[in-house]
This record gives structure tokens, C-alpha cells and sequence, in this order.
């Protein structure tokens, strides 16, 4: 099968051309100018488009068992509805419970994404420790291709992870060339918090926000950047969502620590006066975490991702339907925590970030797709224009409106965070391994197509890079020490 994307200006992280782009067998096979194809091919019409690599969204949950429920969206509707927004990849995260084995979970989380209909793969999260976990850790980067360990400082009492926790898992981390992620809350903060808030008889969704400041996301970050310095090993902030966290993240980028910093869209747009909606329903599905925060958060956020020291993007797309949510009508402490937005991230951060004058087509390249691909050792197989490059693609018109709203939207929650707004730029047509997944409005993605990527380990570049920065330079913590 073949396909040729004729008259569209070509983007990608390095910039961009007037090129067509030819695809076969599943591959890039030519990028240029006035290509021809076999007879065979079918010729997609570009004119007034771009043509990209598709989006990796670096952070969902499809199917996620999680305070006594299970999202509402899995690996197949997920995934179709990622394809309908320009996303051909996701990166999800196994999350094992107290106690069991990191190869259960994970034998369980690859079963489940079998129906998949874009390609996947996997972050794998650190909730206890013992010697079972760090032979597990090496089974998953040596046999299964998994390079990235998350590790979650909030939710005490159920997944959360100590400093003793962190700091095995980090040094193991190190020895096998992987890259730890982190949830960066204080949870014994936000434990206390919430309990003095429900004890005040603030038991609604507007107690969802004071219970998690952005201090308490700002102590974690710094935390673990410290922690992650100390061991020598390279770390990533999700879903940085304050001030806070960015001024710790920046710091430690400013002295040349290999700290990366994601996004979330929906945290660009939208401020914590959602909370404060007389509907207990529309509250309660904003409901995540972090929260959304004042809107001088967003302003630096943005200017963040502009100056680079935010390098991704992200949804954290984890669906709760309204009777799921209304588990907490009386607590807002059981109130499952997530919200949607795999199909429209593209969308709002081209309208928002492009349109606004924020991002170029290129910049919006890297932090939807690019910089994801090469943090986590996919590319350019992911992420490029590249001649032998997978053909995912999407083939973006800047010029097309869109109203989002639950009533027309392919993810599978009964509301939209976004609801009503209008966006400029969005997928013509979406490309999965060279085949069309989605064109003009009809989505014609196939369930179980998805293919899993396995992502090496950077061992020997770490390792080495770690032993040439202590042999020529000490760092800022060997330094104060000798000072001492």
C-alpha cells in the first residue's frame, strides 16, 4: 500500500519546506519536490496544508483502575479518538498496585492495549520496593523495551512513593540508562490539607484546589530534582502545572542538570475558576491533578514551553463519566481524579500556541511530537519527516474551524473540558503506518492495528556522560561539600 500527500508544506522540528511526502510499506520512502508514485498509490490532495509527523501524546491512562473505578475510555477509543485529533502515538503507564510484581502489571496493561489502533507503549511506575522490583526493572529495559519509570509522590496510603522508595528506584534507574518520571505533589501535605478542608465543611470541588497549592507541587519538584541530581540520573516532570514547579525545573536546567518539563494543553487554557461552578456535575469533571490553577500560572507556562524549558506536551487523558465522578458528591476527596483531552490537544495548542503567534509550525511540531520521540529514544523512527521514518502523519489544514463539544467529539466521557470552544487548525487526514485513519470528519481506524514500541535504554551514554562530568567538573553538590 502506498500513499502520496502531493501539495502541502512540509514540518517538521527542524523547520520547514514546500515538499511531498511519499509513503510505502508503512515507511517515509521520499520527501521532495514534484514526487511521483506508482499507479497504485492513492494520492492525497495537500494544497493549503501542512504535512507533520503525527502527535505522541507522552502521558494517558486508557482503562485505568483508580479509586474504585475504571476510566471510561480504553485502549481502542482512546486511541481512535487520539487519530481523529493528529495523534498517532501514546505512551501510557503501567501502574502496579502495593505489593505486586512490576511483570504482572505490566503482562496485564500489554493485554489490554491489544486492541489499540495507534501505536503504543509504556511508562512503568515504581509503587513499593523491594528486591523483586529492581530485578523487574531490569527485565523491562533488557527484554521489553521499556526505558522510562514513573514514580508518584502523591496518593498516600495507596501508590505513592517515599524518599527511600524514590531513591532506590532512581539509583536502579541509573545503572540500567533509563529515565525516572515523576508526579510531583507532596502527598503527605496534601493529605493533611485535605483533611483540614472536609473538616471545615468544604466538601465540594472547589476544596479540590486548596487541598493541592502550588507549593505543594513546587517542594515535590524541587525534591526530586535534588534527589535525581545527587544520583546523577536524567528526570521528568509531568504535567508541571505551576509556577513553582517551573522556577525549580528552570533552575535546574539554568546549571545543567538533565531535568525535562511536559505540559498539559488543558493547564495552558483553563483556570481554576472551573472549580468554583455552581453545577456540582461540570465542577467535579475538572477534578484532576494537579489542579487547574490562577491564571498568572498560564502566562508562565506558556512562556515556559516557548523558551523551551517545557519540552512536551501532554493530556493526561484519563476519563471519568459524570455517575463515576458523583462518587465524591459528598467528599471531594473521592472524586476521581482525571480528565479528557487525547483528540483535541493538537487542535487548542495550534489555535492557541500557532495562531496566537506563541509558537511556529516547527515549535509546535517539537512539543507535540519531536521532542517527546527523542526524550524517550524513538527517534526518528517517531517524530520526524524522515526518509525510513514510520508513516505516521497527519496532514493538518490551519485554516479549518471546529466547535468542541461532548455531542460530536470521539472520546468515550459524557463531557468535554473544552466544551464550546472554537478552534482554527485541525486534521484533514491522519496517517497510521502510511494508511489513512482517519479523513475529512470519518474516522477509519482499525481496532488491534496499533503496533507496541520498544524504547532502548541510553546506558552508555548516560554512564559515560555521568563519569566525564565527575571526572572534569564537580557538581553543585560535591562543590558545597568541599566548601564545608
Amino acid at each position: 500500500m502506498s500513499v502520496l500527500i502531493r501539495g502541502a508544506t512540509a514540518v517538521d522540528g527542524e523547520g520547514e519546506t514546500r515538499a511531498d511526502v511519499y509513503c510505502e510499506d508503512g515507511k517515509i520512502k521520499a520527501v521532495g519536490e514534484n514526487l511521483e508514485a506508482p499507479g497504485e498509490a492513492e494520492v492525497i490532495d495537500g494544497g493549503g496544508c501542512y504535512v507533520m509527523p503525527g502527535g505522541i501524546d507522552p502521558h494517558t491512562h486508557m482503562q485505568l483502575p483508580f479509586m474504585g473505578t475504571v476510566a471510561s475510555e480504553d485502549f481502542y477509543t482512546g486511541t481512535a479518538a487520539a487519530m481523529a485529533g493528529g495523534t498517532t502515538m501514546i505512551i501510557d503507564f503501567v501502574i502496579p498496585n502495593p505489593q505486586q510484581p512490576l511483570m504482572d502489571a505490566y503482562r496485564q496493561w500489554r493485554d489490554w492495549a491489544n486492541k489499540a489502533c495507534s501505536d503504543y507503549t509504556f511508562h512503568v511506575a515504581v509503587t513499593w520496593w523491594d528486591e523483586s522490583v529492581h530485578e523487574d526493572m531490569g527485565t523491562l529495559t533488557r527484554d521489553h523495551g521499556v526505558n522510562s519509570f514513573k514514580h508518584f509522590m502523591a496518593y498516600k496510603n495507596a501508590i505513592m512513593c517515599d524518599d527511600e522508595t524514590l531513591v532506590n528506584s532512581f539509583t536502579r534507574a541509573r545503572e540500567l540508562g533509563a529515565i525516572c518520571t515523576v508526579h510531583a505533589e507532596n502527598g503527605e501535605l496534601v493529605f493533611r490539607l485535605q483533611q483540614e478542608i472536609y473538616e471545615k465543611g468544604i466538601t465540594g470541588p472547589e476544596g479540590h484546589p486548596l487541598s493541592r497549592p502550588p507549593e505543594v507541587e513546587g517542594e515535590a519538584a524541587n525534591r526530586a530534582i535534588r534527589i535525581a541530581e545527587v544520583l546523577g540520573v536524567p528526570l521528568y516532570l509531568v504535567h508541571t502545572s505551576c509556577i513553582d514547579a517551573l522556577e525549580a525545573l528552570t533552575r535546574a536546567r539554568l546549571e545543567g542538570q538533565r531535568v525535562y518539563g511536559e505540559v498539559l494543553a488543558q493547564h495552558l487554557v483553563i483556570d481554576d475558576s472551573v472549580y468554583r461552578n455552581p453545577d456540582w456535575d461540570k465542577a467535579a469533571h475538572y477534578v484532576m491533578s494537579p489542579p487547574f490553577r490562577p491564571k498568572e500560572h498560564q502566562a508562565a507556562l506558556w512562556r515556559g514551553l516557548q523558551a523551551g524549558m517545557l519540552q512536551t506536551t501532554a493530556t493526561d487523558h484519563c476519563c471519568f463519566c459524570t455517575p463515576q465522578k458523583r462518587a465524591g458528591i459528598n467528599d471531594f476527596r473521592q472524586i476521581p481524579n482525571g480528565t479528557s483531552g487525547v483528540q483535541d490537544r493538537m487542535a487548542v495548542l495550534w489555535h492557541h500556541g500557532v495562531r496566537s503567534g506563541r509558537l511556529t509550525p516547527a515549535e509546535f511540531v517539537k512539543v507535540t511530537s519531536t521532542n517527546a520521540a527523542q526524550i524517550f529514544n524513538i527517534y526518528p523512527r517517531k517524530g520526524s519527516l524522515k526518509v525510513g521514518a514510520d508513516a505516521d502523519l497527519v496532514v493538518w489544514d490551519p485554516e479549518a474551524t471546529r466547535t468542541i463539544s461532548k455531542d460530536e467529539h470521539r472520546q468515550n466521557i459524557d463531557f468535554n473540558i473544552y466544551e464550546g470552544m472554537t478552534v482554527t487548525g485541525n486534521p484533514a487526514y491522519t496517517l497510521s503506518h502510511g494508511k489513512v485513519t482517519y479523513r475529512r470528519g470519518e474516522l477509519e481506524a482499525e481496532q488491534g492495528a496499533g503496533v507496541y514500541v520498544n524504547r532502548p535504554c541510553f546506558a552508555t551514554y548516560y554512564d559515560s556522560q555521568l563519569t566525564r562530568n565527575r571526572l572534569a567538573e564537580p557538581t553543585r553538590v560535591e562543590r558545597q561539600m568541599a566548601a564545608e
